[in-house]
């Protein structure tokens, strides 16, 4: 018990007297999260439909070996980019781009360097989770709107789409906590998010512990904060749990609510007979 207060008057201590450089990198943190993810959704967006446009061997030569070297270029991107640690990937392009270029290409902005490589990254996973999406919608719809004129663009901007962010919104999600955690390793390019900022503190004072207890504590709070977010926006798409019928439009039927004008015919009749042998009845006890 004593390890723990003493370990609490520690983080304390440390939060008291660095508290603007913690709250600096989780700002950054934040921002470098959210900006990387909205890119890499855009990304991931642009390579799940190239992947997913239609050719058969009626089409034209030139379209087909065009979609077959885009898919290649698409692949080989995702995979390379799923396939290594982002902390090399971030190495390769800050360090890699001025070695090669004999320093003609470099990054003179570090923000500009940290969102590059977070976005390409999360594009290559977004990539797959929007090509399942779209795969996932049922077939029938895109046949739908082909046959009512629609090409393969506006299909996927107004029926495809539409239904597939929700089905990968949860993945979308995913990642931004991803990004939450893996913007850590940006102190390789020497970006200042909240685990550099702990990386100074630690090196000033030696209280590696308390301050790496203040880490754990602060990207919790981030990831948990952004999983209720997201949870809530699922439920706004969702939708109510509740449904009325509207019956004051006359072009809605409830199921029972609608008669055919013949069977409706048929059931005038029968009620009419009743009737005549109701009345038949009531003169004879009489």
């Amino acid at each position: 018990m004593e390890r723990f207060m003493q370990l609490g008057q520690d983080m304390a201590l440390l939060w008291g007297t660095y508290w603007r450089s913690y709250a600096s990198g989780i700002l950054n943190t934040i921002i470098l999260a959210v900006v990387a993810t909205v890119i890499g959704c855009v990304i991931g967006l642009a390579c799940g439909i190239l992947n997913t446009i239609p050719y058969s061997k009626y089409d034209p030569a030139p379209k087909r070996v065009l979609l077959r070297l885009v898919r290649i270029l698409v692949r080989v991107y995702v995979e390379v980019f799923r396939g290594t640690p982002m902390v090399l990937q971030a190495v390769f392009i800050y360090y890699g781009l001025p070695y090669f270029s004999n320093n003609t290409m470099r990054f003179d902005n570090i923000w500009a360097a940290a969102i590059l490589i977070v976005s390409i990254n999360t594009g290559a996973y977004m990539a797959e989770s929007v090509r399942g999406g779209i795969l996932s919608i049922d077939p029938g719809q895109t046949e739908g709107a082909k046959a009512i004129g629609m090409n393969h663009f506006q299909t996927m901007i107004h029926v495809i789409l539409p239904q597939a962010f929700r089905n990968i919104l949860p993945q979308i999600g995913n990642n931004f906590i991803i990004n939450i955690k893996d913007t850590s390793v940006m102190f390789i390019i020497s970006f200042t998010e909240f685990f550099a900022a702990h990386r100074y503190i630690t090196g000033v004072n030696l209280m590696y512990f308390p301050s790496a207890a203040i880490e754990m504590i602060g990207y919790l709070t981030m990831t948990l904060i952004a999983s209720f977010l997201l949870r809530l926006l699922e439920k706004v798409l969702d939708g109510a749990d509740s449904y009325e019928l509207v019956q004051s439009d006359q072009l809605v039927m409830a199921a029972g609510t609608y008669t055919y004008p013949a069977k409706a015919g048929a059931e005038e009749k029968r009620e009419r007979t009743r009737q005549e042998l109701k009345y038949g009845r009531n003169r004879g006890d009489r």
